[in-house]
């Protein structure tokens, strides 16, 4: 072998190409080059020159480009940078936290730290089209509420001076309704974070956002143009409130909304089976082309024997008949004591009823009425497709029930952390119905990048426990700072302060997630669904820039021979690795020990990297041949990717050697950071 330790033969060309910062890989992914390539496809007749003519392209287009100069839509001074923020990749990386995660080493759930713009194009790489729902609660924009003023030309710089991780005297404050910006302000936040958001959706996926009406009309328009006004699927209404104040001069606002959109493919929202009259009482009817349409009433039901029933044909409601048929109706007390099969005198006969019944015995179906004159409890009205054929639910947009007041939410978080820690959460509850009636699949991904208290992680764990899937949750959150002397950040700030914790609101949302997780498994005892989380925090990358000492450029090109920055780990370089590749920050890193250094295979051998201070020419034959024959024994399912560090080697003849024994055993892919 040791024939191959000399300068191999031209053959092998380029080895070991060098990561750099200006090298693609080393960004978030490139959703400008995506468009780009996607158009040349479509059209290549219309690149000359690697650039679009956009002549041709209408041309090619015909009458489906509108090139009047007044046009309906939303425009408002700054669109055009917001929309080119959305697309500027990113440079930073994810640093992982074991100190401040439950379970690191088994769980799939995320909780990151950063500004949320900068995460979302961090994670499209790894999770481009995999998420199954996404909601988010963003400022509404009342005049108090923080907005994100982003920095085009440096943007992690712009967001670790705002969180007070570096000096640079930026400050936060509130975009106040006095601003000749005030809706501008809001508009330039939200647009680039729901453009990046749109790229992490699944085509059968769902996109939820919270508002109230000082936005509505400005977020409907943002989301028709982003999601496509094709792909809106409504609007839920939900009560957020009981009690009365007359503190507002017109009209006390009790309603927020839930505005709803696809992804690009069919979706349909599911039954939420797991519902009562204690969390959310909203009417799920069935869509059915099949006249014949029955109802099941569920053991326990209390219903009076001989009442009206509302039924429904398809999708029409038949007014209210006293019920017909019904097998083995037996009432104690008012309460169905077994399951009941309903339908009104004239849909359908009594031979087709009695095979239907039957059908429903078989099926094992459990269904339950909305009696409209029901006594104490009023269950979901669903209607009964004995076809099973396009299943699909349609609901009824509001919402209201005290169970998913804020006052309820409110109580529910004291009772997880502390009085006035958190203004206005959004109720468990609630965010459980979303999970519930979207992401039906047992892994399904759930996205909440504007976190706050970590409500949405809570309803992920708390229905994985109800229905025993394992959805797998993100969350990010902005440590945005807590100021003890702010009357309205003390309560918050002290919670901090008591647990030893940073002051910032990233902090109180690992701690509810925390507490969370404890609770839902000290109320289902059962419960083996994944109740921990990872945490990752937004940092600049790992790989030094070039930024030259004019005064003292010899000592500068003695530093910039480690590439890597001084105060990083292995594990922050591997997770950046991770991210820049596109692989899921969960995947199983294995560690294993050749010719001495650390060599760690990532997802089963798709990654195999050697982050080793120093590989002498002496080690090379050794540690090369020892990473072959694990990838052999690794198998992986793709090709394989090795890195290593570039400063390691002595000099370009250790490191080809080394790129070269690689190549010869089929692993083409080698790269130094």
């Amino acid at each position: 072998m040791s024939k191959q330790l000399g300068v191999p033969s031209p053959e092998y060309g380029p080895t070991m190409r060098e990561l750099t910062p200006d090298d693609p890989a080393t960004h978030s992914a490139d959703i400008v080059a995506a468009n780009i390539g996607q158009l040349r496809a479509l059209f290549p007749e219309a690149f000359t020159e690697g650039k679009v003519d956009f002549e041709v392209l209408k041309q090619l287009l015909g009458g489906a480009v509108d090139e009047r100069e007044e046009k309906y839509g939303l425009n408002w001074h700054g669109k055009r940078r917001a929309r080119q923020l959305a697309l500027t990749p990113s440079t930073g990386t994810l640093r992982p936290c074991p100190e401040d995660s439950v379970g690191w080493d088994t769980t799939q759930n995320l909780m990151i730290e950063g500004d949320n713009l900068q995460v979302l194009k961090l994670l499209q790489k790894s999770y481009s089209g995999k998420v199954k729902l996404i909601y988010i609660d963003p400022p509404y924009n009342t005049g108090k509420d923080f907005v994100y003023p982003d920095s085009y030309q440096d943007s992690i710089k712009n967001y670790l001076e705002l969180t007070g991780q570096i000096d640079g005297g930026a400050k936060i404050s509130s975009n106040t309704e006095d601003s000749g910006r005030f809706h501008t302000d809001w508009l330039n936040m939200m647009y680039p974070r729901m453009k990046a958001a749109k790229v992490l959706l699944r085509r059968d996926g769902v996109v939820f956002v919270s508002i109230d009406d000082t936005e509505l009309a400005n977020l409907s328009r943002i989301m028709d143009e982003v999601f496509g006004p094709e792909n809106f699927v409504g609007r839920f209404i939900w009560r957020k409130k009981y009690t009365l104040s007359f503190r507002d001069e017109h009209m006390i606002p009790i309603h927020e909304y839930l505005v709803c959109y696809k992804g690009t493919g069919s979706v349909g929202l599911a039954d939420p089976r797991w519902q009562t009259e204690e969390t959310v009482a909203v009417n799920p009817v069935f869509k059915s082309q099949n006249p014949r349409s029955t109802k099941i009433l569920r053991a326990g039901a209390q219903l009076r024997a001989g009442g009206d029933y509302t039924v429904a044909r398809g999708d029409h409601q038949l007014p209210s008949q006293s019920v017909h048929y019904a097998t083995d109706a037996v009432f104690v007390d008012g309460t169905l004591r077994s399951d009941v099969l309903v339908t009104a005198g004239f849909a359908v006969g009594q031979d087709t009823l009695d095979r239907l019944t039957v059908e429903v015995a078989q099926s094992g179906a459990a269904y339950i009425i909305d009696d409209r004159q029901a006594t104490a409890i009023r269950p979901i009205s669903i209607l009964f497709d004995y076809t099973k054929d396009d299943q699909d639910f349609i609901y009824s947009q509001y919402l209201a029930r005290k169970a998913i007041s804020t006052r309820q939410a409110t109580a529910e978080l004291e009772g997880l952390l502390a009085p006035g820690v958190f203004d206005n959460p959004k109720p468990t509850s609630l965010l459980q119905f979303l999970c519930s009636i979207v992401s039906v699949e047992p892994k399904a991904i759930v996205l909440d990048f504007f976190a706050g208290s970590g409500t949405m992680g809570h309803a992920v764990l708390a229905q994985n426990a109800v229905d025993g899937r394992q959805r797998r949750y993100i969350m990010v959150q902005l440590p945005e700072p807590l100021d003890p002397e702010n009357k309205n950040q003390k309560a918050a700030a002290n919670f901090c302060l008591n647990l030893g914790k940073k002051l910032n609101i990233a902090e109180l949302t690992k701690e509810r997630l925390r507490r969370a997780a404890r609770r839902v498994v000290e109320e289902h005892a059962m419960c083996a669904s994944d109740v921990g989380f990872r945490v990752f925090r937004l940092d600049s990358s790992n790989i030094r820039t070039w930024e030259p000492d004019r005064d003292n450029l010899d000592q500068t090109l003695l530093d910039h021979e480690e590439h890597l920055k001084l105060d990083r780990s292995e594990a922050d370089v591997l997770y950046e690795l991770l991210l820049k590749l596109g692989l899921d920050l969960c995947v199983p890193i294995e560690q294993k020990t050749i010719s001495g250094k650390a060599v760690h295979s990532i997802g089963g051998g798709v990654l195999v990297a050697c982050l080793a201070i120093e590989i002498d020419q002496n080690e090379v034959e050794a540690l090369a041949l020892g990473i072959v024959k694990w990838h052999e024994e690794l198998s992986p399912a793709g090709d394989t990717t090795c890195i290593f560090r570039d400063s390691a080697f002595a000099d370009d003849v250790a490191k080809t050697n080394l790129a070269a024994i690689l190549n010869q055993h089929g692993i083409e892919n080698v790269r130094s950071l």
